[in-house]
């Protein structure tokens, strides 16, 4: 069953909680451990996996996967007709994804993938360099055992709350994008563009209260930019 909007925020708030506060930029990152993936998020993953058993997903489906951002965004309702699964899970960096990656994306096989994460990463003080390098675990790990899906990986995207780092995100954005032009079938979404008004600075409409996570006006404008690229056929 799909979160409601309000639901999937709490459960965002919670794993935000000493994880999405940016500490200063220039600290050194420790290496994430295995213990931090298990005590964290153990739990998500295996309430995805009490869905699978339950209600199991369609092979060959779109599958969105990553932070906060993914799970806030209510598919069924943007993408109706459209078999799609949400493995989002709030807070979450990419270095997650990888390491949770044959339970949440490889043992559904989807056609499609779309990947979004990276902001709380560099919230977190990794460097861009650290993050594109991540992106490219993520679709080692995918194309090892899934070399014919597509992934689609949504730009970092800039925010209210996380403006003072817009340097860095951009910075790994374009790490990214240079990175999926050398892999086929792997493609960049850029949304940033979309996100920045005419004064130059983020658009404020597109947020909600805490000027991090998106409205239904941002789900939206989203969905229009990554529409066509889901609709392609290859």
């Amino acid at each position: 069953m799909q979160l409601t909007r309000l639901n999937a925020l709490v459960l965002v708030l919670a794993a935000c909680l000493g994880g999405c506060a940016a500490p200063v930029p220039e600290a050194p990152v420790a290496k994430p451990t295995r213990a931090r993936w298990e005590n964290r998020w153990e739990p998500a993953i295996q309430r995805f996996e009490k869905q699978d058993e339950k209600d199991p997903p369609p092979k060959g489906a779109t599958l969105f996967v990553g932070s906060s951002s993914i799970l806030l965004w209510d598919l069924e309702e943007y993408f109706p007709g459209m078999e799609v699964i949400n493995r989002g899970f709030g807070g979450s960096h990419i270095s997650d994804s990888v390491y949770f990656a044959d339970r949440i994306v490889i043992k559904h096989r989807p056609k499609t993938v779309v990947f979004f994460a990276g902001g709380n990463d560099i919230a977190a003080g990794k460097t861009a360099e650290t993050v594109a390098d991540d992106f490219k675990q993520f679709v080692a790990k995918v194309r090892g055992e899934l070399p014919e899906t597509r992934i689609l990986v949504i730009a970092i995207k800039p925010s209210i709350a996380r403006w003072h780092l817009v340097d860095k995100i951009r910075d790994a954005n374009a790490r990214i994008e240079a990175f999926t032009k050398t892999v086929d079938r792997v493609e960049f979404v850029d949304v940033f563009p979309a996100m920045i008004g005419d004064d130059g600075n983020v658009r404020t409409d597109l947020f909600v209260k805490d000027g991090l996570h998106l409205n239904d006006k941002g789900y939206e404008l989203w969905t229009s930019i990554l529409m066509p690229y889901l609709s392609r056929r290859e």
